[in-house]
């Protein structure tokens, strides 16, 4: 049923594309962060289905679909970056394990260069998010009952799949949920497709009926929210308790009544513990106890030796590098607080990931790479700011653009600090996201040059032998 289901739900996507074919670029998010291929029994894990459908996409595209040619300075970036990672693809310290991060990194920069050509329409750029939204949400959700029912804890519950990549990783999904959240929150206020609260008041109020108003799409948004925030409980993942921090710090900026609204989180965060598994709240506890906990001893250990590396080959190793390090862990006796006794303990290890996406830019595209994500990055979150102060005040058909420009910026930054401690710096996830980002941004851009053109044109022209 499952393999008949996921089957028939991409068939027809690909007929309403018959008439619609930009309905294809959603369905390569959903296939690109679904992996149906891999949930599947017989159907569709023999078949090429992401590179099909990403095919089908751009060839449509190409051939039925009215192009926008202009080419952004962060598209330039990704674009450098694809060149600069196939270079030391072709020149890297492990060339065979390095192949094969290749092949499914450049598909993922590929296709971010390429999106924001698409996007040249709010709809479109509302289809995406949606579709992001809800193709993270076909795991989380998951997610998310099976911790309600027990099924949780480090590297135990199961996501559907029992491979560990993609977002099907543990502290990968937890980070993207949690970043999630101010997306979830600006589609179920003025998402169109499914029309939001604030959208349905200016259209004037909701139709009648139950399923005809806001309050299916306000329900499945605060249950998703809940699921989201559930996540890091359900994969007892510490990267996605510091970003449920980062979540409210951000959410705190927007705030109309922050002491309530920090009062309100501290009551919230209270009553919670109590409701916690005990080992959840255990490791937790080893943020603080980082020097007796041997994960956070080896991530500072391949820190320093990532480090050392970049400083003899700036240029990096390529993908895999990690694979070559030694590292050796020196552990302090847990109790030693309690019995008076310092004891440190050695631990040797080899091949251990990088466990950021900032050394593992730094280690394997060397400082020039790490240069590049920054920077791809960091204009993103600019450009939200300005797009965000400049449309904050903006009421009427353009009061979205404020809120949408915050919740992408949101989630960028929740993904910045959630990739100080996770290995995720080519996400196809998160690349999509951003492209989208980019989209939205040269979408507004195009806008914004057509108004102030034709006010120009019908501003009225001075009388002759006036001054």
């Amino acid at each position: 049923m499952r393999d008949l289901a996921l089957t028939g739900f991409m068939f027809a996507i690909m007929l309403l594309a018959l008439k619609k074919p930009f309905l294809l670029i959603p369905l390569y998010m959903y296939v690109d962060t679904v992996s149906p291929q891999r949930i599947t029994y017989f159907t569709l894990n023999r078949v090429p289905i992401s590179m099909i459908v990403a095919a089908l996409a751009i060839g449509a595209w190409l051939a039925a679909d009215k192009k926008e040619w202009r080419f952004g300075p962060r598209q330039g970036l990704i674009l450098t970056l694809l060149l600069y990672v196939t270079w030391t693809t072709l020149h890297a310290d492990m060339p065979v394990e390095a192949w094969v991060k290749f092949e499914w990194v450049w598909k993922a920069l590929l296709f971010a260069i390429f999106l924001p050509f698409t996007l040249r329409t709010k709809l479109r750029v509302e289809t995406c998010l949606l579709f992001l939204t809800l193709s993270a949400a076909t795991i989380v959700i998951v997610g998310g009952i099976k911790t309600v029912a027990g099924g949780a804890g480090y590297g135990v519950l199961n996501l559907m799949v029992d491979n560990n990549s993609g977002l099907y990783e543990s502290s990968t999904i937890s980070t993207v949920a949690i970043a999630l959240i101010p997306l979830i929150l600006w589609l179920m206020n003025y998402g169109t497709i499914f029309p939001g609260i604030r959208t349905m008041a200016l259209a004037g109020g909701p139709p009648r009926g139950l399923l005809n108003g806001p309050l299916p799409v306000k329900l499945f948004c605060a249950a998703l929210i809940f699921a989201c925030l559930l996540m890091p409980i359900g994969t007892e993942a510490r990267t996605g308790l510091i970003c449920i921090g980062v979540l409210g710090m951000l959410l705190l900026r927007d705030a109309k009544r922050r002491l309530l609204y920090i009062g309100a989180a501290l009551a919230l965060g209270a009553a919670a513990i109590p409701f916690l598994p005990s080992s959840f709240t255990q490791r937790m506890d080893t943020i603080q106890g980082f020097k007796a906990d041997e994960s956070a001893g080896t991530r500072l250990a391949v820190w320093g030796w990532t480090w050392n590396y970049a400083l003899e080959h700036p240029g990096g190793g390529g993908f895999e590098a990690y694979r070559q390090n030694r590292i050796q862990v020196n552990m302090v006796n847990p109790d030693a607080a309690e019995t008076g006794v310092v004891a440190i303990q050695s631990v040797a290890d080899e091949g251990r990931a990088y466990h950021s996406a900032y050394f593992e830019m730094l280690g394997e595209q060397g400082f020039f790479g790490l240069i590049l994500f920054l920077l791809i990055h960091g204009i993103g979150v600019v450009r939200m700011e300005l797009i965000r102060r400049r449309y904050r005040r903006v009421e009427g058909e353009d009061a979205w653009i404020a809120p949408l420009a915050t919740a992408l910026q949101n989630f960028q930054l929740i993904y910045l600090v959630g990739a100080l401690f996770v290995g995720i710096a080519y996400q196809p996830f998160v690349y999509l996201m951003l492209a989208t980002q980019i989209g939205f941004d040269a979408w507004l851009t195009r806008r914004e040059r057509a108004r102030n053109a034709t006010k120009w044109v019908s501003a009225p022209r001075p009388a002759e032998g006036t001054a």
